[in-house]
């Protein structure tokens, strides 16, 4: 997915999981203040953080009434979440923030939305705190700042608990703007989008999708939307959530100082048409080299006719349906490596305290030890060619990948996105993991590790003892598998 101010889905896993969203879990507080603010959300599990991000409301009745179907607000008027919400970020924090090197373009963008298009006010090179105040408080120019989880801790540990919930990308952008003013025009974008209220009111109007969950950001001119569907004055400690596709626009009213709203943005080309895009591909590959009847010549001149005659049509109709039974027998998984390697190299790491490296746990597996993953939800598994330039035909291979050596400070810092008009690229961040790479053989026994709590050396599949413990400890060095207490 595009980064920067996007989330996407981000880069992937499969299609999403709606058993998985369904668990109720009741929203508790975490544990300790930020700075000084205790917590309103729960960071126990994925699913306990997305239940108190949507509280009241249940994970059942949203992903089956609000999800991908039409707009949420949820008013809140507890002065704890109102609180909570300022101290993830707020109109204080910028002069502090520039002070740490902040660019235009690639950090934040300046810009106000003019008779129906938007104004770029962006200056070349370091943020100034004094020009960037001038230019919010004189020119009443909107600041959007990208991607703030880069900065602050309880945004990364919340994000990093989203992509863990979803399985996807979780962006985010911060947006600044006066009274009686707008940033952007009309416009919808191509992910999902949940709003923050942090600080002040802000007026949205909704209005139907011209293009029902988009798969691209566009201006859409006031001409061509018509009436909205929703006006709402968004005020601190709201929540506001829409699908892609939906056209919105914002303003600060008049009578309220200033706005500021977390965008949280995700599941960016997560559709079951991206999922087709990514596995499918691979998957003929490998029918075609199994199938003699695929390798049979297509008729003579085929590629000189417009669209082959009924016969031509019914084979190919044929081979497809074959393959669609081979889907159904299971015979596709681990293949969504795409979407997957994507995910994992462009997600969040683990949050922990002071960013501490990860290392490895405990005492080193031996054949007799019981054992179980660490960090679970930071694990994919692919089936892939091994990436090695040879004469001899690809051999597939399993990967482990896992995204512990993520950086934070680049998530999401890729092309630009969600409006941007400037694009930059960063060179690849050579901490990122290739993960681990292991002999086909060892598929099930990693299965065996991902879906059981614990289990012995010993009882992984695999056909010799030395096999096994070599496994347990390739992962147990890079992280991902320790001892269980005795």
């Amino acid at each position: 997915m595009s980064k920067k101010g996007k989330a996407p889905a981000m880069a992937r896993t499969a299609s999403k999981r709606q058993s998985s969203h369904v668990e109720e879990v009741p929203p508790k507080l975490s544990k300790g203040p930020i700075n000084g603010v205790a917590s309103c959300l729960c960071f126990d599990t994925p699913a306990s953080l997305f239940q108190s991000l949507i509280h009241p409301m249940g994970q059942e009745e949203f992903f089956r009434d609000y999800w991908e179907k039409q707009p949420l607000h949820l008013q809140r008027s507890d002065p704890n979440i109102a609180s909570y919400y300022q101290s993830l970020f707020q109109l204080s924090d910028l002069k502090s923030l520039c002070a740490q090197g902040l660019e235009y373009a690639r950090d934040l963008n300046v810009c106000r939305c003019i008779q129906g298009r938007k104004k770029v006010l962006n200056k070349v090179g370091r943020v100034k705190f004094n020009v960037l105040s001038r230019d919010f408080n004189q020119e009443k120019a909107t600041i959007q700042f990208h991607q703030p989880q880069r900065f602050k801790d309880e945004l990364w540990k919340i994000q990093e608990k989203l992509e863990c919930f979803f399985g996807s990308l979780v962006g985010s952008n911060v947006y600044i703007t006066p009274q009686e003013s707008q940033g952007l025009p009309a416009h919808y974008d191509d992910v999902e989008v949940f709003i923050m209220q942090l600080e002040g009111e802000k007026r949205w109007r909704l209005y139907k999708p011209t293009v029902p969950l988009a798969r691209e950001y566009a201006v859409e001119p006031e001409s061509r939307i018509g009436t909205s569907t929703h006006d709402i004055i968004l005020k601190a400690g709201d929540l506001l959530y829409f699908p892609r596709g939906t056209i919105h626009q914002a303003e600060t009213p008049i009578g309220v100082d200033h706005s500021t709203h977390l965008t949280l943005s995700t599941y960016q080309t997560m559709s079951w048409g991206d999922l087709l895009l990514d596995t499918f591909p691979s998957f003929l590959l490998d029918t075609v080299q199994s199938d003699a009847s695929m390798r049979q010549g297509m008729p003579i001149r085929l590629l000189l006719d417009s669209d082959g005659d009924l016969d031509t049509r019914k084979r190919l109709a044929g081979f497809l349906r074959g393959i669609a039974d081979e889907v159904e027998a299971g015979k596709l998984k681990g293949r969504s490596a795409g979407m997957r390697r994507d995910f994992v190299t462009n997600r969040l790491p683990p949050h922990t305290e002071q960013e501490q490296d990860i290392t490895p746990s405990g005492k080193i597996p031996e054949l007799d030890d019981s054992v179980r993953l660490r960090f679970r939800d930071h694990i994919a598994i692919t089936v892939e060619p091994r990436q090695e330039r040879t004469d001899e035909a690809s051999e597939m291979m399993v990967f482990v990948l896992h995204s512990l050596t993520n950086k934070r400070q680049s998530h999401m810092m890729g092309e630009s996105g969600d409006g941007s008009e400037e694009e930059e690229e960063e060179e690849e961040d050579s901490s990122i993991s290739e993960g681990l790479c292991f002999p086909l053989s060892h598929l099930q026994a990693l299965r065996q590790l991902q879906e059981v709590e614990a289990l012995t050396v010993s009882q992984l599949e695999l056909l010799s003892d030395g096999d096994k413990v070599n496994m347990a400890l390739a992962l147990w060095t890079e992280s991902l598998l320790e001892v269980c207490p005795a």
